[in-house]
């Protein structure tokens, strides 16, 4: 685990410490789970619009097709 020094806004450091007291939870590790809840949000997100567009490229090898279209640059 590293440390980090954040600046956030007073009322939301006040929220934090009220939270942290009624969780009795550190701030940190309030801190700590809202990331790992943002990160897991985002990273589901990304795996959800991959499930979603796989397959959808119906013309042979896509990448054989980037590497024609590009090569058509060079000329």
């Amino acid at each position: 685990m590293s440390r980090t020094i954040i600046t956030i806004e007073t009322d939301d450091k006040i929220w934090l410490e009220q939270k942290s007291r009624q969780s009795k939870q550190s701030m940190a590790e309030l801190i700590r789970k809202a990331i790992g809840e943002m990160r897991k949000r985002e990273e589901s997100h990304f795996k959800a619009l991959l499930d979603q567009t796989a397959g959808i490229w119906k013309h042979g090898d896509g990448l054989q097709y980037q590497q024609d279209i590009r090569g058509e640059w060079e000329r």
